[in-house]
């Protein structure tokens, strides 16, 4: 789905859980659904707009991910927060590389960017390298909007658990996922939206995440024209949870494609 020169197309690479839905080695029901948008890879979403491709978060999956949407450029990688499930995958951005023959900037919290160079030293270190590696160039936000190939970025402050961690605003559009609670000052810098993404694990509590009762509470709270609740584990059945929810809410699933303003 091509964005016009005023768009942005959102595609969502990974709706899933840190375990990604089938879970290893469970046989329920939604890890056995034959509905395709119940297999859930770890949660992600690609950017397009303006000829530029802007990736949200490199999960474990990225590979197969960056194959089913026929990725063929990358040029800016922004990171949510540094947890295993969004950043694994980075190693696999060598390819574009190779393609573009450039660097790619990644974006992130200091601390976040702080642990990516920990878990990837062997990319950061200045030193020679006998086999190829990612070439990055580290770039550390501080809360401020920032102009990316054209479009404002403003980052929005999360809490996950006692973590802070970073959703992003964009055009008509704002990606939160992986939080348990929005604070009042960032409730306001979302306003007036087209399109909302939110964490909406299960029913049921958890300590870092946000609940499919209180996604809605946000989405009554904050009135986009339209909400698609992501990071889903496996309580969670497409169809069933779909039919539950209001017309301009919709659980989001691996391949969507959403077309936004600019």
């Amino acid at each position: 789905m091509p964005s016009s020169p005023d768009s942005v197309t959102i595609t969502v690479l990974g709706s899933g859980t840190s375990t990604g839905v089938p879970t290893l080695g469970c046989h329920c029901a939604v890890c056995s659904s034959p509905d395709p948008r119940d297999s859930r890879l770890r949660p992600s979403v690609l950017l397009r707009y303006g000829g530029r491709d802007v990736l949200i978060d490199t999960t474990p999956d990225f590979r197969q991910q960056a194959l089913r949407a026929r990725l063929e450029r990358l040029d800016a990688v922004l990171f949510t927060h540094a947890h295993a499930d969004h950043v694994m995958g980075l190693d696999d951005v060598r390819p574009f590389n190779f393609r573009q023959k450039s660097s790619i900037p990644i974006y992130g919290a200091p601390e976040a960017l702080e642990t990516i160079h920990r878990a990837f030293e062997y990319i950061f270190a200045d030193q020679a390298h006998d086999s190829s590696v990612p070439r990055l160039e580290s770039r550390a936000l501080n809360g401020s909007s920032f102009d990316l190939f054209g479009l404002e970025f403003l980052p929005i402050p999360l809490k996950h658990g006692r973590t802070l961690v970073y959703g992003y605003r964009f055009g008509g559009a704002a990606y939160l996922t992986d939080h348990s609670s929005i604070p009042d000052e960032s409730l306001e810098q979302l306003r007036g939206l087209d399109v909302l993404f939110l964490d909406a694990l299960r029913y049921r509590p958890h300590p870092t995440h946000t609940t499919v009762e209180r996604a809605l509470r946000y989405v009554e709270q904050l009135a986009p024209r339209r909400a698609f609740f992501t990071h889903i584990c496996h309580d969670l059945p497409h169809a069933e949870t779909e039919g539950g929810l209001p017309p301009h809410v919709r659980l989001a699933y691996d391949g969507l494609e959403i077309v936004v303003g600019r």
